[in-house]
């Protein structure tokens, strides 16, 4: 039986170590958004823990931001016969637990991640609307360079081609392509 941590945190400003998780075997660790259901040390980890092992994870909001995931995903490491444990929360849930009362608990705190996630957007969706009347907001970094797109496009490139050399969707290519007439 192994004990397996998994720590999340959204940002790679945003620090780990806070999230102590005591004495576990192995961890498992990444800076992706908990509204992503498909992260890579969280797929690592299923793939990794085996019945009779325990999973430590600091809080259900690092697990999942998303009532409907998290519920999925404590399902999965149930399912293999592993332990899941909060340690936050003080909850811990296995295949064979039938405590009303800690599914209760758990279902209800993650019914309040969800909430407490679709909080911070609406926020951050005002943000952004006042700073656009004021004319401060931008928008977010452009991330493809949009003339050498259309550069490649005038030599003869496609939009595959295109793609394929700027490391970059075809989808991205005809949106830049369609904004300058030139698709």
């Amino acid at each position: 039986m192994a004990s397996v941590g998994y720590r999340r945190v959204s940002t790679h400003d945003q620090k780990l170590e806070r999230q102590d998780l005591g004495d576990v075997d192995r961890v498992f660790e990444e800076h992706e958004s908990g509204s992503k259901r498909d992260r890579p040390a969280l797929r690592d980890l299923l793939d990794y823990i085996r019945d009779g092992d325990e999973v430590v994870v600091w809080s259900i909001d690092r697990l999942a931001r998303d009532l409907r995931d998290l519920q999925t995903i404590v399902e999965q490491v149930t399912n293999i016969g592993a332990r899941i444990k909060f340690v936050s929360e003080g909850l811990s849930f296995g295949h064979q637990d039938a405590d009303a009362f800690a599914k209760l608990q758990f279902q209800m705190l993650g019914a309040f991640a969800e909430f407490e996630r679709s909080i911070i957007r609406k926020r951050q969706a005002e943000g952004i609307a006042k700073a656009r009347e004021r004319g401060v907001y931008r928008g977010g970094k452009k991330r493809i360079d949009r003339e050498a797109v259309i550069l490649l496009h005038a030599g003869g490139a496609g939009p595959t081609a295109i793609a394929e050399q700027m490391g970059i969707s075809r989808m991205s290519v005809y949106r830049i392509l369609s904004t300058t007439n030139a698709a």
